[in-house]
Order: structure tokens, then C-alpha cells, then sequence
């Protein structure tokens, strides 16, 4: 029988800063799922963030965004299912969300499946064998290049089979409507 694992996947809330707190519409959902993993690609800015992103799975990775004043580390590793998943804010990469560099940055750190955000507009896509996932910003607020000004999120659900569902929550006109991407790829060795 196959393992599954679900993980919540935010980045860029810049609360207390640009947006006071999280969409309610967003936290319904958090409150009514138990994820296995949380992960905030950075851009949190107020600690209380952090406390409350702790607080959404059993085991939580968080990385330092360029707005951020917090003692974090710059990029996260960890193993789900056999799966090498890696965090990065992303503003290690020019121009914003080049999936080229970003698949370069993903290979020099092992993992099949890449977590960033600094862009503010999400984007899920694979790309010589890395998958990428961009939640973009979870409380929909401006960024330095834009952004999409849609609030986001996304699930990551991975199966032992290697069958893994990316799917995008987004908050459009006060409501949250989603899209699904499946993706099929093998554990590493």
C-alpha cells in the first residue's frame, strides 16, 4: 500500500508590513487539514508569522527571504517518501524566477523538487527533471517585481508510488478556487 504525505507550501506573506494577517478564507483551510509538513519560502517578516507557520505541521522548514530580519537559514533540505526537497527564498536567482538558474540551484543542492518564492506570482513546472514549485504570495500583497496581487498557496501531495499532486489554492473575488498539476517522479536513490 502506498504512503502519502501532505504538505502546505507558502511563501512571501510580508505581514505586518504590506498585509496585517493571513486571508480567512486561507486560514479555514490550514484549520482544517492536518499537514504532515509545512514550509514558508520566505518573506514572512514578523516573528509572530514564524511562531504561527510552526504551529501548521508535524514537521515545518522555513528559509530567510531578502525582507527578512529573522534568524533563519538561507536554504532547507529534507526527505519526504525518498523524495530530496529543497527550500530557497529565490532572490539567489536573476532575473526573478528564472527556472534555468533555479534548476541549476536545485541541482548543486541534490533535491528533484525545488521550493521558492520572491516572485509573488505562483508558478508549478518541471524543468530538466526539477520539479518547481512557486506558491507565490499568501497574502497576495505588491512585490519588487510585481507580482500577480492574487493571494496563494499551495498543497504538495507525495505518494511512495512517485505520483505527486501540486495543487494551487488562490483567493479570486473572495473566493479560494484551485488547480491541480500531477506529476510523476521517482524517488532518489
Amino acid at each position: 500500500m502506498a504512503e502519502k504525505r501532505l504538505a502546505l507550501v507558502l511563501s512571501d506573506s510580508h505581514i505586518r508590513e504590506r498585509a496585517e494577517w493571513f486571508p480567512e478564507e486561507f486560514l479555514e483551510i490550514f484549520r482544517s487539514k492536518a499537514y504532515d509538513v509545512a514550509v514558508h519560502a520566505g518573506d514572512l517578516v514578523d516573528p509572530e508569522v514564524l511562531d504561527f507557520v510552526k504551529s501548521l505541521g508535524k514537521k515545518v522548514y522555513v528559509v530567510q527571504g531578502n525582507m527578512d530580519y529573522l534568524d533563519l537559514p538561507e536554504q532547507e533540505v529534507f526527505e519526504v517518501l525518498g523524495f530530496r526537497i529543497g527550500v530557497v527564498h529565490g532572490d539567489q536567482v536573476r532575473p526573478r524566477g528564472n527556472v534555468q538558474a533555479l534548476t541549476m540551484l536545485a541541482k548543486s543542492m541534490n533535491v528533484s523538487i525545488l521550493i521558492s518564492g520572491h516572485t509573488h506570482a505562483p508558478f508549478i513546472t518541471t524543468y530538466s527533471g526539477v520539479l518547481h514549485i512557486n506558491p507565490g504570495s499568501v497574502t497576495g500583497v505588491w512585490g519588487g517585481g510585481g507580482g500577480s496581487f492574487t493571494p496563494s498557496f499551495a498543497e504538495l501531495a507525495i505518494s511512495s508510488t512517485g505520483d505527486i499532486a501540486v495543487t494551487l489554492y488562490e483567493l479570486k473575488r473572495g473566493r479560494v478556487t484551485t488547480s491541480t498539476q500531477r506529476i510523476l517522479l521517482y524517488p532518489q536513490p
